[in-house]
């Protein structure tokens, strides 16, 4: 056998042993117009291939109105899904099994009071709260830096933070209690190295804002960092973006060791999801979308060591409108063909 024979033998022998990596979950950020419609369509996602749910909320909903308020008027289902009380979040996920879901929840002003109700909605499915995995976004913190919809004033926005951290470590322990959010701080203005330092800044804030609480043992506060989560903006300086992602890593990794003390690996892992840079689609010639959207997905998952632990892409023509159920499936279908 010839020596190059040898060395063919030899790649294809290791080619077998090697298991693929467990791809990212997929999901779309969806809702729309009311509850029961939202569900439909999370159902129908679900049997797609989707493997998260990812839920967008309506402005009454994320800035605490009820639908019927007057100052809701014109808003209600526009952006989002709108959710009021219990009822709206049983229909909402009427026969989704959600002990078997990981959802994401972009919500921050009103968070505790949703995580409530999305609690009470699996207990009455007979789930208990232990089994539940998801996120709230949580970071009142980004909406006074970016989004503008916040509710009370930064100190008590930042106790809401701490409660909910607190509340979720004990009885919601799979729950990821913030997703330190720096995807809106790129959409308004700053530069990928600016996205990175604001959100370890807010990350420290918060966390230094647990620990001084009081509400949670020392011996437990590693697994607290553990559980915070990041969510960022992929945009379309695909070498910025995928250098971006490796110091993100690397930097956490750094402050959870030296200035927390978390001896343990498994909790100073960078847990991020992404929502690819939406602000950068034209309406113009849209279906060139798809070229960005792709180059901005492969800057969080070509890295190993940085690759992203969600991914939810928007749709080729969401600079137009609403995107229909075909424009969502194409882009999960982006999804699974780079993951497979």
């Amino acid at each position: 056998m010839s020596e190059e024979q040898e060395k063919t033998d030899h790649y294809a022998s290791a080619a077998k042993t090697v298991s693929p990596d467990r791809p990212w979950l997929f999901r779309t950020y969806a809702g729309h117009s009311t509850a029961a419609t939202s569900n439909a369509l999370y159902k129908k996602n679900l049997g797609k291939g989707q493997t998260g749910l990812s839920i967008a909320f309506d402005l009454p909903t994320q800035t605490g109105y009820d639908s019927d308020h007057v100052l809701s008027k014109g808003e209600v289902g526009k952006v989002g899904v709108p959710v009021s009380h219990l009822g709206d979040m049983e229909t909402l996920f009427h026969e989704i099994p959600l002990e078997q879901m990981n959802t994401s929840m972009t919500i921050n002003a009103t968070a505790p009071w949703l995580l409530a109700l999305y609690i009470a909605c699996a207990e009455k499915q007979g789930v208990p709260r232990t089994k539940l995995s998801g996120t709230t976004q949580n970071d009142l913190i980004k909406e006074y830096l970016s989004r503008g919809t916040y509710i009370y004033p930064p100190k008590q926005s930042l106790r809401l933070i701490t409660d909910v951290i607190s509340f979720t470590y004990s009885e919601v322990p799979k729950w990821n209690p913030m997703n330190v959010c720096s995807y809106h701080l790129q959409e308004a203005g700053a530069t990928p190295v600016q996205e990175l330092a604001y959100a370890l800044a807010t990350a420290i804030s918060v966390l230094d804002s647990v620990k001084a609480s009081g509400q949670v043992p020392d011996a437990d506060f590693s697994r607290v960092v553990g559980r915070i989560s990041f969510f960022v903006n992929a945009g379309v300086r695909f070498v910025t973006e995928l250098c971006k992602m490796r110091a993100f890593t690397r930097l956490w990794d750094e402050i959870c060791r030296e200035r927390y003390g978390v001896e343990e690996e498994k909790y100073r892992r960078f847990r991020y999801g992404v929502q690819v840079n939406s602000l950068g689609l034209t309406e113009q010639q849209p279906e060139n979308n798809v070229y960005r959207i792709v180059l901005e997905m492969l800057a969080v998952v070509l890295s190993k060591d940085a690759r992203a632990r969600a991914v939810q892409l928007p749709a080729w023509n969401e600079a137009m409108g609403l995107p229909r159920p075909w424009d969502q499936q194409w882009s999960l279908r982006l999804q699974q063909i780079i993951a497979f």
